[in-house]
């Protein structure tokens, strides 16, 4: 007796009691980018660890997978990628094939966007940029959430409801922005062709001096195409994105006399001490950019 109560005055009672229950360990995710992971984190709250292979500041699109990569994934019991031809670079990633948890396309309920790139048709991966999209995401995130860990099931169900309600507020906030706004002076050019799904959500001509993936560089006559519809369509603002070469967008405000716009973010979000650091987070910020910009048209 003597000694449980000097055990207990220690708080040590409980951890030496034979019987005693123990918190389980998190469910380790793995997220193939920083956007798709702040939206697991954001369901699965405490009880998910989560390892987000491309970081903030990455591009998704010519990301080199490292071994640590590999061994995340074999360790992780919740596997989740964008899908629509996004992370070419997880199939070199042979072993993940036999990879044995849950694995989760978030994108899967998407009804992707098309575009002619080249003269070719090409499936644009970067759903998640409308809101609705993103609401679809969460729903897949937390099924799988779900599947791989069922004792927290309400839980995670709950968190995805109040998520999802987050996110339906924030896009009837940024169509609220653009109300304003004639249809005209709906349009701005961003380094990197990732806001297809958001301009057509919110009615903006987006142009851009590059295609669906940032691996292939712009050619001299599309960088010469594009400075011709800077300058005959009076476009006053050009934006640069946080993980694009800097140079093309500093070199089409020289060209054309338009103002560099800020930073926004497409495929990745921004370190925590950024402006972008969550999924919500980088659609108002993005969002306030644009705005600004279209109004000073």
């Amino acid at each position: 007796m003597r000694r449980r109560q000097l055990l207990a005055g220690l708080g040590l009672s409980s951890a030496l009691a034979p019987h005693a229950g123990h918190a389980a360990p998190p469910l380790r995710a793995v997220a193939t980018f920083s956007i798709l992971a702040d939206m697991v984190r954001q369901v699965g709250g405490a009880s998910v660890s989560v390892t987000g292979l491309v970081p903030p500041d990455g591009d998704a699109h010519v990301y080199q997978p490292k071994p640590a990569d590999l061994r995340a994934i074999m360790q992780a019991r919740l596997l989740v990628e964008n899908g629509l031809g996004l992370e070419g670079w997880m199939q070199r990633l042979g072993a993940a094939g036999s990879f044995a948890g849950v694995r989760v396309t978030a994108a899967q309920a998407v009804t992707p966007r098309t575009m002619n790139e080249d003269g070719k048709v090409a499936t644009d991966p970067h759903a998640w940029q409308d809101p609705r999209n993103g609401v679809l995401y969460v729903r897949a995130i937390a099924d799988g959430l779900i599947q791989a860990d069922p004792t927290q099931a309400d839980a995670y169900r709950a968190a995805a409801a109040r998520y999802s309600t987050a996110i339906e507020a924030t896009d009837a906030w940024i169509a609220k922005q653009f109300e304003d706004i004639p249809p005209a002076d709906r349009r701005v050019i961003t380094t990197h062709d990732a806001f297809g799904y958001y301009g057509a959500r919110y009615g903006i001509e987006l142009l851009s001096a590059e295609g669906l993936s940032t691996e292939v560089e712009p050619s001299a006559h599309a960088i010469a195409a594009l400075v011709a519809q800077i300058r005959r369509e009076h476009i006053h603002a050009v934006f640069l994105e946080n993980m694009t070469d800097p140079r093309l967008a500093r070199m089409l405000a020289q060209e054309t006399g338009a103002t560099l716009g800020g930073t926004v973010y497409s495929d990745a979000l921004s370190p925590p001490n950024g402006p972008a650091a969550t999924y919500l987070a980088m659609l108002h910020h993005n969002t306030t950019l644009f705005a600004q910009a279209m109004r000073r048209s």
